[in-house]
């Protein structure tokens, strides 16, 4: 029998190939996912605009966007690499999603890595609907953007170490919980709206080594003041990259 060109050629497609590919369904099941658009751009794009124009929080000289904008990219960021992550993951884990995706010829960690590079599309679309929004309340961001990338790239890493950790360690209905829970507080205390000097010193000090406190003062201090690079906040943010990705390796569970 000669060989054809509809010959069967059994086999797993390339490696990048499966990747690509299941990070586009990821990416596409998130934008059509009605509560996780809430979460991850009308949310942030509301706290945007209100805070912004009405005079509700005191966030110190200056325009009060310069101050908010730094500050609802870290939210965006936590929105969709820790809270929708957490949620997501944790319901396709209950319903044994992610026991036959494991069961795929695609690689564990190559999902891992898909489920990333969807978290890192979504953040692209956010950053730039946000930056859009904030240039139009007369945002006039300062410094170098390579350091804002840098402080975003490891706020993501740090965010989704510790999503993938609660999705794979508790059950669904308590991830939904707790990573809504999380965005509640970290949204009052992690310096996104509310300033960190407004609160008592002990407590600041505490609360400036949370990431979402870390990814927010550090985009405030390059895109506000102009700063040069925040190794401090960088080095916050590096560590709960470590701890938190490093705990999801080695306790996720995927059934």
């Amino acid at each position: 029998m000669s060989t054809g060109m509809y010959t069967p050629k059994p086999g797993a497609a390339p490696l990048a190939r499966m990747i690509t590919a299941q990070a586009a369904f990821e990416t596409r099941m998130l934008l059509r996912n009605g509560e996780q658009l809430l979460l991850t751009v009308i949310i942030p794009s509301l706290l945007l605009v209100l805070f912004s124009t009405v005079d509700i929080v005191d966030t110190g000289a200056g325009e009060p966007v310069d101050f908010l904008a730094p500050g609802v990219l870290a939210l965006a960021v936590m929105s969709t690499a820790f809270t929708g992550q957490a949620i997501a993951t944790g319901f396709e884990r209950r319903y044994g999603v992610l026991k036959r995706l494991g069961a795929s010829p695609v690689p564990r960690w190559a999902l891992m890595c898909a489920k990333t590079l969807s978290v890192l599309a979504t953040e692209v679309l956010q950053i730039l609907l946000l930056t859009v929004i904030a240039f139009g309340l007369g945002w006039n961001p300062q410094g170098n953007p390579l350091w804002a990338v840098l402080l975003l790239v490891l706020g993501t890493a740090a965010f989704s170490g510790l999503g993938l950790l609660m999705a794979g360690t508790l059950k669904a209905e308590a991830t939904l919980a707790a990573a809504n829970l999380v965005f509640l507080l970290l949204l009052v205390g992690g310096g996104v709206i509310v300033p960190l000097d407004r609160f008592p010193e002990g407590v600041a000090a505490v609360l400036a080594l949370l990431p979402i406190s870390a990814l927010s003062d550090g985009l405030r201090d390059v895109l506000r003041d102009g700063a040069g690079v925040p190794w401090g906040d960088m080095g916050i943010l590096a560590v709960w990259a470590v701890l938190g990705l490093g705990a999801a390796a080695r306790l996720f569970r995927w059934e």
